[in-house]
């Protein structure tokens, strides 16, 4: 019998890129995929370390598998990710019995470090940078179930905002070449997917690092805000023609560049929402911050997206409590919430992260202020986005179909089908046919809101289209890859 693994994943959506890359590359090694954790023969922990909750979450799980692992001696258990590049030897000193440590960068030598193990190494960690040449995985056979699939452009940062341990953890800004992109999403195209999202830490400040790319006649690359992303964006749309759907994230601000606007108008495939991280609405968090840009700059930019691309939604990140945040900080805060109307807020408390410079201003919001400061940001997130919802009630939207919910629809038992809009909103639809029309664009009525999402009905002519496909399909597996998954905030 060929020995088993299983992967959770804790964190962000890099974090669940990297592990369906670990699939890939254990499944390649011969490994098959576990149904349970507690009787795998491997075990891995992909980690994040942005903020320490996630960190606690990792101890606590360590410490049930130790438990395990006292009955099952053999188990295997492995730490990989953000923290196991933070924390390293220090990790296979917790005696919570870690085998082995593993960096974001070193994934592809997973095979050869197990069989270290299995031939009798004592636990190590392996957490190195690929500096001098970088890699990028692929992982078609994981990532081609699904309607929608993410795709590397880069990894690492430069940005060095003093609350970020990414530098720290995933190194500094490696840009893949545009070749190399390209051919992915021709691949996961070809394979049936219909939406990809590109990914990088910092995604909008790409640089082909072979050069590949058309010269884009409107990017000024002597501006060290410019990049080449808009070329690639461009690139990809003319030579991908069957992708239905682009998106990226998580772009800087200031790489909200005037091309990058421009694409945004030009291309057709290219989603009508941005993901912005904004972090504070007051300049002198910002400056703490070292955002390198200022409110009105950020406000500027936004109006000239949204001059350019008409109905274009946003959503952002913010941190609530960062040192020094004074009532007069969070109050603008929630004004440019209002100001910019964001659809969506990825709203959280500060916590000091090792490595940063932030550490040396202390942490000196009290744990009760930022729980109310947090509490009112996702007060005023959730209003603004009950008003936008609400106002997409009998509109006509168009929605990429991306698979079967986890839930049926107002707790009923049978499927129901979920997929987002051009701007990012999910919508719910409790239709049968729905099952057939699994990674199609269809167009339908939204028939009423909910508090996160939107309900909507199919046409009687994808109906009739889709129960005819479910009826030439047969039964039919699920089409979202669903990953263990624990959420930094769940």
């Amino acid at each position: 019998m060929s020995r088993t693994y299983a992967i959770t994943t804790f964190g962000c959506q890099m974090n669940v890129h990297d592990s369906e890359r670990m699939h890939e590359v254990l499944r390649g090694a011969g490994l098959g995929e576990a149904d349970d954790v507690g009787a795998a023969d491997v075990v891995v922990l992909n980690t994040c370390s942005v903020r320490e909750k996630a960190e606690q979450k990792l101890l606590s799980e360590l410490g049930r598998l130790a438990k395990v692992k006292r009955d099952r001696p053999d188990m295997v258990l492995v730490v990989a990710g953000c923290v196991a590049q933070q924390e390293g030897e220090r990790l296979l000193k917790h005696g919570r019995g870690v085998d082995l440590v593993v960096g974001p960068d070193n994934i592809p030598e997973l095979p050869r470090l197990l069989a270290e193990l299995d031939a009798g190494a004592p636990p190590f960690a392996r957490a190195k940078f690929d500096l001098e040449n970088p890699q990028f995985l692929t992982a078609l056979s994981v990532a081609s179930r699904a309607a929608t699939a993410f795709v590397t452009t880069m990894k690492g940062c430069d940005e060095r905002c003093s609350f970020c341990i990414v530098p720290y953890t995933r190194g500094p800004e490696r840009y893949r070449p545009s070749s190399s992109v390209i051919a992915e999403i021709a691949a996961l195209a070809g394979a049936g997917v219909r939406e990809v999202t590109l990914l990088g830490q910092t995604v909008n400040s790409y640089r082909d690092p072979e050069r590949g790319l058309a010269d884009a006649p409107d990017a000024d690359l002597s501006d060290e805000d410019e990049s080449e992303f808009a070329a690639l964006l461009r690139a990809i749309a003319t030579e991908v023609p069957t992708l239905a759907r682009l998106r990226y994230t998580s772009p800087h601000p200031r790489h909200l560049t005037p091309s990058l606007i421009r694409a945004h108008a030009d291309i057709g495939i290219l989603a009508r929402h941005v993901h912005l991280p904004v972090q504070s609405g007051s300049d002198r968090m910002l400056k703490r911050m070292i955002r390198r840009y200022t409110r009105a700059e950020y406000v500027a930019r936004v109006a000239s997206l949204r001059e350019r691309v008409a109905g274009v939604t946003l959503s952002t990140d913010v941190i609530v409590g960062f040192p020094g945040e004074t009532d007069d900080d969070f109050d603008a805060t929630i004004s440019l919430l209002e100001e910019i109307g964001f659809v969506g807020v990825f709203g959280f408390k500060y916590s000091p992260r090792p490595y940063t410079p932030a550490l040396k201003l202390g942490d000196d919001v009290g744990e009760d202020v930022k729980s109310r400061r947090l509490s009112k940001l996702f007060e005023t997130s959730e209003a603004i986005l009950s008003r936008y919802l609400g106002s997409l009630e009998g509109s006509r939207q168009r929605v990429l179909l991306e698979g079967e919910a986890r839930r049926g629809l107002d707790g009923a038992s049978r499927p129901t089908y979920t997929g987002r809009t051009e701007n990012n909103a999910i919508v719910h639809i409790d239709d049968p046919a729905a099952a057939g029309l699994v990674g199609a664009v269809v167009e339908l009525t939204i028939t009423r809101a909910l508090k996160h999402s939107l309900v909507g009905a199919l046409d009687e002519a994808d109906q009739v289209r889709g129960l005819s496909l479910v009826a030439a399909a047969g039964p039919r597996p699920r089409t979202r890859r669903v990953l263990p998954l624990v959420s930094e905030d769940s």
